[in-house]
């Protein structure tokens, strides 16, 4: 399938019901058209609600791949609508098996590089029913990832995707995925993911832990 932007999508905080306490939250995001302009903490529209967890220059471009939603409507019993897992582009040909953390992609006329997996949280949760939709992306690996803006620019529905760069030791996003659940007594793991400068930051220090707590 040709690398290409299938929806566009952005949206501000807002609040919803979560076991019967408010919650503001920034995945609900809604598609839109025509072309907006990427910044480099995210495109003008949008916004989040945890600043801790989502958001920020390593986090400014949430992305899921298009072909994951068929596994997730036959799950769920509905057709899921373009942002369904709170994504700012919904991309055809950018499987996590085969995207790799530092690859780099000119999309319109801006620059990105991956920076990350999309790690799950309960917010999946509460927008779509059952209590293990995080569980499930993790078993899965259908997680997403992340872009880190290197060059800002436009962004458009029907985008081409083209791969200008690849990311140093081939590390897919799966993999990363994978190790920031399961990784923490994998040395030789930890010590490669940490030394990944194109890795984000924060979660090569988590690594970096890990492994002085395994090497412990």
């Amino acid at each position: 399938m040709k690398m290409e932007v299938i929806s566009l999508n952005v949206g501000k905080p807002k609040t919803v019901d979560y076991r019967g306490k408010p919650l503001e939250t920034g995945i609900y995001k809604l598609p839109v058209s025509g072309p907006l302009q990427l910044h480099a903490e995210g495109f003008d529209g949008d916004g989040q609600a945890d600043l801790v967890n989502h958001g920020g220059p390593d986090k400014a471009v949430c992305v899921y791949p298009v072909e994951h939603y068929a596994y997730w409507e036959e799950l769920l019993g509905r057709k899921l609508d373009y942002s369904a897992f709170g994504e700012n582009i919904t991309v055809s040909g950018l499987l996590e098996t085969e995207v790799c953390i530092g690859d780099v992609y000119e999309i319109g006329t801006a620059l990105l590089q991956v920076s990350q997996p999309r790690f799950p949280c309960f917010k999946l949760s509460q927008k779509h029913g059952p209590a293990d939709m995080p569980a499930r992306v993790l078993s899965t690996g259908y997680s997403g990832f992340y872009f880190r803006v290197l060059r800002e620019g436009k962004i458009a529905a029907g985008d081409r995707i083209v791969k200008q760069e690849s990311g140093t030791g081939s590390y897919p996003v799966k993999q990363v995925l994978y190790s920031m659940e399961h990784g923490r007594k994998d040395k030789t793991g930890l010590a490669e993911l940490a030394g990944l400068d194109s890795l984000t930051a924060g979660i090569r220090e988590k690594f970096r832990g890990w492994l002085t707590a395994a090497e412990n």
